[in-house]
């Protein structure tokens, strides 16, 4: 039980700082620190982080909109394409094996780790396309396409795809980017949970799952509320030493 303890709050705060900071959705540290740490199946785990997901990415949505960094009106455009994405992503990625998936996120981790020391995303809104804005609305739900897939085939939530996006192709700034993504994450998170405990066997966890939502929520407030208040390049490198301290951890992990 303090094994479990230690895991789920430990993979809640990491969790909760990467989708405050930097609008990353909660299964990329959760999801590979159950499968690695408690030997929790990988379509389970990555139920329980999207549960974990969507209050910690509500409500860091609504701080970002009190301060003005949130786009509705495209985050809107995204919601239905990426729904239905979703669903269909997350029905296939049940038959994938648990080893392979997870081992996939544990190197995914640990590079975006490393992307956000080195590159911080505020160089990306510098040197993002030129898209007329007539053409917005279509990329919108192009772009809704492939992140909805993306998040419910490899449960990682398609917060950094979706960070990266709204930087390179739609130029946003990047705390407006985070606020935008988190706020279409409550919509993934919410549809991916409910698609992997119909398909899982989630209820199986409950224990991890309560813990995880809890830490998850707490440290995401705490971290959305900082975030504005900071330079982009220090939201950044915190995300970044974060998500690559638990990507090392858990390779050692693995290799012993």
């Amino acid at each position: 039980m303090y094994r479990l303890l230690m895991v789920c709050v430990s993979a809640g705060i990491a969790a909760g700082l990467g989708t405050g900071f930097a609008g990353m959705s909660a299964t990329t540290a959760i999801v590979p620190m159950l499968v690695t740490f408690l030997g929790v199946p990988w379509y389970e785990a990555v139920g329980i982080g999207l549960a974990s997901d969507v209050l910690a990415s509500a409500c860091s949505a609504y701080v970002y909109k009190k301060n003005d960094n949130l786009d509705i009106k495209h985050g809107m455009m995204m919601v239905a394409a990426v729904l239905l994405m979703t669903i269909l992503g997350s029905y296939f990625s049940q038959y994938m094996p648990d080893l392979e998936m997870g081992r996939l996120s544990v190197v995914f981790t640990t590079f975006l780790g490393l992307r956000f020391i080195l590159f911080p995303a505020t160089k990306q809104a510098e040197l993002g396309l030129f898209i007329p804005e007539k053409y917005r609305p279509r990329l919108s739900v192009i772009c809704g396409v492939v992140i909805g897939f993306y998040c419910g085939f490899m449960g990682l939530g398609g917060g950094m795809m979706m960070l990266f996006i709204l930087t390179t192709i739609l130029r946003y700034d990047l705390k407006t980017a985070v606020g935008t993504s988190v706020f279409v994450m409550t919509f993934i998170a919410f549809t991916g949970a409910v698609s992997h405990f119909y398909f899982g066997d989630v209820v199986n966890y409950i224990p991890a799952l309560v813990i995880c939502v809890v830490s998850t929520l707490i440290a995401a407030l705490v971290s959305a509320a900082i975030s504005n208040h900071l330079k982009d390049k220090t939201t950044n490198r915190v995300t970044g030493v974060v998500l690559f301290g638990l990507g090392l951890m858990m390779l050692w992990e693995s290799f012993l």
